[in-house]
């Protein structure tokens, strides 16, 4: 019910919000769209992935270099190729990395979306240091430019709908419980007869596909790519999110991609904090810190968490007033 009144928020907010606005809530969407692709492997494998940003970063690279120079692609095969060109690496990726397990396979992870971030950024192939150029935006049809804000802002919104959707059915699946399953105790799930690996291979490719998809959607926003949308610090930043907005719920990788850019938007303004906007790095940090000591279940989390807390109040009251008749 929430989570569909954000949706039908975020579809009438262009009639609401100026082209600033629609602009950062559009890239937020893509965002969302990127966290959810974590939150796969997180919350409902259990596998911390930190090379999130190699998919995203290859999705991107993918819907430049398949676009024709002199005309527009057409979205509707340009999309999927670019998710499984993503597919494809996490496919290799996977193969190889979820034969380790914790600290190992988040640094195993971490080094092939290095090694991806160094193919970018140092090679003609993805125009090193200053990135390469859309030439055209995508298209949808003779009619529909995806270079028109409120196309481009419709489009993403259709996508990070769907994908939430396909990703709860999935989740309540008899392949989401038996990754949920592996989440809670793989050598059980084993012993039951389970081939945990291939589950797990699979969940790998299925996030890697989607932040392909992100990466697509970014390409096609802002019109060209560089490195730095496969380094580290943005594996970083999703895995921040999903932690913002609960990790384990959907609806938390969405709150939480929204929230955390919210409040880099907000430490950013000069208008609010003055000089101190130089250093928004610092007070998002200690937010976020004190966010996650005070909500463990994140963002999404808090509606519980109040109801637990006004439970025990209730409890107190109740038992206080016992005692005071008892006297």
């Amino acid at each position: 019910m929430f989570i569909g009144l954000c949706f039908f928020a975020l579809a009438l907010y262009p009639l609401v919000g100026g082209r600033y606005g629609i602009d950062l809530v559009t890239k937020v969407m893509i965002f969302a769209v990127f966290a959810l692709s974590l939150e796969l492997l997180v919350g409902g494998t259990g596998l911390v992935c930190f090379g999130q940003s190699a998919f995203l970063g290859i999705g991107a690279y993918a819907a430049v270099l398949l676009s024709p120079q002199d005309a527009a692609a057409s979205a509707l095969w340009l999309a999927p190729a670019c998710a499984l060109a993503a597919a494809l690496y996490a496919l290799a990726v996977g193969l190889l990395s979820l034969r380790t397990r914790g600290v190992y396979f988040i640094m195993v992870t971490l080094a092939f979306a290095q090694m991806a971030y160094y193919v970018a950024h140092d090679t003609p192939l993805g125009g090193g240091t200053d990135g390469i150029y859309m030439t055209a935006k995508p298209t949808l049809g003779p009619m529909i430019d995806l270079d028109k804000p409120l196309v481009l802002y419709g489009f993403v919104l259709a996508c990070l709908i769907i994908v939430f959707a396909l990703l709860s059915l999935l989740l309540r699946s008899r392949f989401g419980h038996a990754l949920a399953g592996i989440r809670v105790n793989e050598q059980r799930m084993r012993a039951t007869g389970f081939s945990t690996f291939g589950y797990k291979l699979a969940a790998f490719v299925i996030s890697g596909a989607i932040a392909g998809l992100a990466g697509f959607l970014f390409a096609v926003k802002d019109g060209y790519v560089n490195p730095e949308l496969i380094s580290w610090h943005v594996s970083g930043n999703v895995l921040i999110m999903i932690i913002l907005g609960g990790i384990g719920q959907l609806r938390g990788a969405v709150i939480g991609a929204f929230a955390f850019a919210l409040l880099q938007e907000l430490f950013k303004s000069d208008a609010i904090f003055g000089d101190f906007a130089k250093h928004w790095q610092l007070g998002l940090g200690l937010t976020i810190i004190a966010s996650v000591a005070v909500l463990p279940r994140g963002l999404a989390g808090l509606p519980r968490q109040f109801m637990n807390w006004r439970s025990r109040v209730a409890a107190g009251s109740r038992s206080s007033t016992e005692s005071t008749a008892d006297e």
